[in-house]
């Protein structure tokens, strides 16, 4: 069978699952644009379970594209607070900002409208345009890629581009293909879900649940375990800091903004030097460089934190401290959990730690 025609026997089975089964969810409730613009950004690297607490407290702040493009940017990232990658957050009000100004305040409703808007590449385009708008788009993301590669057998490797392209273009002709009553949305989103709940990335897949065991050529040759075809990961650059938590006499602790460069930018940190920093008298030379006096100093630890491409391996210092110093901002406890948003690399250190101050 061609592979074209394999694709078109499973619309019907998929879009029938999907509808039969998929889970409720805030931003499925009303198609409405926005409401999926906010959830498919969040969907980026990171899985529905995880996402639904923070959406919920994100629409209730920002339920408009207007309260979007106004709020500050310090609340913003508290707001985006846990779901890391940051520049997701900072894109999502640069592109309400140019909705305001180019379209009155309302959502774009076709694809070559929505990728011209900052954060929105194809994926996040063709989704909001199919399930808002209906329009004959694919959503291309790795949960699609592992189910077609699955279904066709695919030897090619779903982590080269042009992999992503032939399949994107093979799930345009799909929709094109479809009758009047095709529903786009349901289709991108019943391949997605079936991703997610079915076809599984690491493991054994739940195959004798899947709707499309006769359309699969991987089930039927038991291939599953095989497929999709993935390079070997990229070795991550390690990287070593040393933290510094730095309580006043006031109960205060030191933060600082970090640089609008590199990751987590903008954001907020407890103070670091980079490298193993490990005898006291090193340590007191940064304090004198900082005008701080301490008290006393106690070692709490090593932490790591994985990014994409780097790991911060971390050593890291609860020290207090006489008085507090202009170098840096000293907030409460208090104010750290609610005013400013705090990197998990950072969270990982204050989180274990049973009393700060």
């Amino acid at each position: 069978m061609e592979k074209q025609e394999r694709l078109n026997e499973i619309v019907e089975p998929l879009i029938s699952w999907y509808q039969q089964n998929k889970r409720m969810l805030s931003w499925r409730e009303n198609k409405d644009a926005y409401c999926i613009w906010i959830s498919e950004i969040m969907l980026q690297q990171t899985r529905i379970e995880a996402v639904k607490r923070y959406y919920e407290r994100f629409m209730q702040e920002l339920p408009t594209i207007k309260a979007l493009a106004n709020v500050s940017e310090a609340r913003l990232l508290k707001l985006w607070e846990g779901l890391g990658y940051y520049n997701r957050a900072k894109n999502l009000q640069k592109a309400a900002k140019m909705i305001e100004e180019n379209y009155g305040g309302k959502m774009p409703t076709t694809y070559a409208e929505l990728i011209q808007l900052a954060g929105i590449g194809e994926y996040t385009a063709g989704a909001i345009a199919s399930i808002a708008y209906n329009e004959r788009t694919p959503a291309v993301d790795g949960n699609v890629l592992r189910v077609i590669s699955r279904v066709l057998a695919s030897e090619k490797d779903v982590l080269l581009p042009e992999t992503k392209k032939e399949i994107t273009r093979m799930m345009k002709e799909l929709m094109k293909r479809q009758g009047e009553d095709f529903q786009a949305g349901d289709f991108n989103e019943g391949i997605m879900e079936l991703g997610e709940l079915i076809c599984l990335p690491n493991g054994e897949p739940n195959c004798k649940q899947c709707p499309l065991q006769k359309q699969c050529i991987a089930y039927q040759k038991d291939l599953t375990q095989e497929l999709p075809i993935r390079e070997k990961a990229i070795k991550r650059k390690e990287e070593y800091y040393t933290i510094f938590l730095l309580i006043s006499k006031n109960h205060k602790i030191a933060i600082r903004k970090r640089e609008k460069k590199g990751v987590l930018q903008g954001m907020y940190e407890f103070p670091n030097y980079k490298g193993n920093i490990d005898t006291l008298l090193e340590i007191e030379k940064i304090l004198r460089q900082w005008k701080l006096q301490m008290i006393n100093i106690k070692n709490i630890g090593e932490y790591q934190h994985i990014f994409t491409h780097i790991t911060w391996n971390m050593m890291a210092y609860k020290i207090n401290i006489e008085k507090e110093d202009e170098e840096f901002i000293w907030v409460s406890k208090e104010q750290l959990e609610k005013e400013y948003a705090l990197p998990t690399a950072f969270k990982k250190i204050i989180g274990k730690q049973k009393s700060v101050i």
